[in-house]
């Protein structure tokens, strides 16, 4: 199982950088969009908390 993972491991970097090289604007659209879902995410677990506390 562990081996599996390993491998499993290998294949998404490769994977990743696959997708870097080949098109990097892609690849940094996809990060953006990422890192902007984690953000209001984060706010509205921030908005939540604040109205428990209120």
């Amino acid at each position: 199982m562990a081996q599996a993972r390993k491998i499993g491991m290998y294949l998404l970097l490769i994977f990743v950088l696959y997708t870097i090289i080949t098109s990097p604007a892609r690849a940094a659209e996809l990060v953006q969009s990422g890192f902007e879902g984690i953000s209001t995410a984060a706010k509205a677990v921030g908005t939540f908390m604040t109205g428990l506390v209120k």
